[in-house]
């Protein structure tokens, strides 16, 4: 995730802070951790269940076996990620279809580690095209599959949201010499705004969604954040702007041109970013003097 994280502190009466966020090495760290955690149970999972013909082989012999791939596959597809992020930010390509080829090219270096990792007892050697080709077939299910999870499910236990509420309490009743003392109610907190890193600032520009993540656009960069599109609008009610799209939404006051190729609309917003118009948006942006 681009950028520094900071460090959210949350108080509560009676209790000590804790931090709610944790920094750039450590959430790094705690997400590869989970990460492996899961492929070790999807490979264990696997080494029971013996698919693919692996059943013959000793019990000890899959676990190994599922586990070794598990991890290979891991190196293989974790970089999908943020080549598809990358991919349908820039070519403004379907996301779906850059998952499938991302996956497709993937498992080429998968199934090549299969069939070493499987022929260790022996001489690697090429087992044929027919061979190689059902190899690749297996391999791209199970390694599609895992990367559905991950990525598109939401299975990736390294990204949590870094603002947590304080829990509500109830007010306690006060005499009237304590109400003259009472000190200035806190100050209100965004969530979407509060998990901006302060190289951001806070004049936010555009919202994208981005699989089940929300990039925030300012004027300053750009920051993931782990929330549904239609939440992160409430919290730029301030703002005047307007879903444009329906995995953008842009703030009037930041749109320097307009962009037409055929029938195809872009807002062009500072630093050269470009937010699509779906069609039937084009209409009224022009009733409301947008375009």
């Amino acid at each position: 995730m681009a950028g520094s994280l900071r460090i959210e502190m949350i108080e509560t009466p009676g209790q000590v802070r804790e931090p709610q966020d944790l920094s750039g090495k450590a959430a790094f760290w705690r997400g590869l951790l989970s990460d492996l955690a899961i492929m070790t149970g999807i490979g264990l999972f696997l080494g029971v269940l013996g698919p693919f013909g692996s059943s013959d082989l000793p019990l000890g012999v899959r676990l190994l076996s599922w586990l070794a791939f598990a991890y290979v596959g891991y190196v293989c597809y974790r970089p999908l990620e943020p080549l598809v992020s990358w991919g349908a930010r820039t070519l403004h390509l379907p996301r779906i279809g850059l998952w499938i080829a991302a996956a497709a090219i993937a498992t080429v270096p998968m199934t090549f580690a299969v069939l070493v990792l499987g022929n260790l007892h022996n001489p690697f050697r090429w087992p044929g095209l027919d061979i190689a080709l059902t190899s690749y077939f297996y391999v791209f299910i199970v390694g599609a599959a895992v990367t559905l999870f991950f990525n598109v499910l939401g299975l990736r236990s390294g990204k949590k949201p870094a603002f947590v509420p304080a829990p509500a309490h109830a007010p306690a009743p006060a005499s009237a010499s304590a109400t003259a003392s009472e000190p200035d109610p806190p100050a209100k907190t965004n969530a979407l705004l509060d998990q901006l890193p302060a190289s951001l600032g806070s004049d936010v520009i555009a919202l994208e969604m981005e699989d089940h993540y929300v990039r925030v656009h300012t004027a300053l960069g750009s920051e993931l954040v782990l929330m549904r599109l239609r939440d992160a609008i409430v919290h730029v009610a301030e703002i005047d702007g307007r879903q444009v799209h329906r995995s953008w939404w842009v703030a009037r006051l930041a749109v320097e041109d307009v962009r037409r190729e055929g029938r195809n609309v872009r807002l062009v917003l500072p630093g050269g970013l470009e937010a699509p118009v779906s069609r039937a948006q084009v209409s009224e942006l022009k009733d409301a003097g947008w375009i």
